[in-house]
């Protein structure tokens, strides 16, 4: 009996022994908690307190190595890249400092200031033609127009330069050809290109087989006149475009007067419109 007694009391006390293990394992899980939050409370606490004196020696270690002194090249890699000459680069894929600098160059303020002169020197010769046309009371017939090719000045051959189908000069073109003349020799600097332009009406009873030898002579006669009056002859060039570029209607009379005529346009400089050696 005593026996019995004794083997369940043993029972019943390992049994109120694991309850009290049970009961305390939150303990642990507290205590793992507390040492996270300690370490994360540390790990915020070192990365707002920083060493200033470390930070200087490596600031003027990463001077130091890219001045030139430790890499090759340093000075030019801390400024804009890799240096050409410094670096070695394959062949077919050349360094993208080459094309930045290319790119720098073409929109450089000396290259911005030389356009804006150009067009200001456009103006300029525009306003001039324009006013000798009010004067001679013919500002129908010549026109000027700044395009993005440079300066056009337009001549209408009908009753001005030339008669219908020929290309030789009517006396009325000299003193228009001579002003224009005049201003290409002051000018000075330009390329000069005469182009020739005509409606898509077929020539009939003319020494020219085609609106295309026709245009292509009347370019060329004009040619022919401003360097017989002065202008350089290595400035000048002749085209002939038959029909191909009209600037009014063909439908109409006047609409095919209008898209016959002489263009001397001054080239742009970007164009290989600048002076000729």
């Amino acid at each position: 009996m005593s026996a019995r007694r004794s083997h369940r009391g043993g029972r019943r006390g390992r049994g109120a022994a694991a309850g009290e293990e049970s009961e305390d394992r939150w303990l642990l899980t507290y205590a793992d908690m507390i040492t996270l939050l300690m370490a994360l409370f540390m790990v915020l606490f070192s990365i707002t307190s920083v060493n200033k004196s470390k930070l200087e020696v490596l600031s003027k270690t990463l001077q130091e190595a890219f001045s030139g002194k430790v890499l090759p090249g340093g000075e030019s890699i801390r400024n804009t890249g890799a240096d050409p000459k410094s670096v070695s680069s394959p062949t077919a894929n050349p360094p993208i400092p080459a094309i930045t600098t290319v790119v720098a160059q073409a929109a450089s303020p000396s290259a911005a200031a030389a356009r804006l002169k150009e067009q200001d020197d456009f103006r300029r010769l525009k306003q001039q033609i324009d006013r000798y046309a009010r004067e001679k009371g013919i500002q129908s017939k010549v026109q000027t127009v700044i395009s993005q090719r440079g300066l056009v000045i337009r001549l209408l051959t009908d009753r001005v330069l030339f008669d219908s189908g020929l290309a030789e000069l009517k006396p009325a073109a000299t003193p228009v050809l001579s002003k224009v003349a005049q201003i290409l020799r002051e000018e000075g600097q330009h390329q000069v290109m005469v182009e020739g332009h005509t409606d898509p009406v077929p020539i009939a009873g003319s020494v020219f087989p085609t609106n295309w030898e026709l245009s292509t002579a009347r370019a060329s006669r004009v040619v022919r006149f401003l360097i017989s009056n002065g202008v350089p002859s290595h400035r000048l060039s002749a085209a002939g475009y038959a029909y191909l570029h009209p600037i009014a209607s063909n439908s109409t009379a006047a609409g095919r007067s209008r898209n016959r005529r002489v263009e001397i346009v001054l080239l742009r400089s970007a164009q290989g419109g600048g002076k000729t050696p």
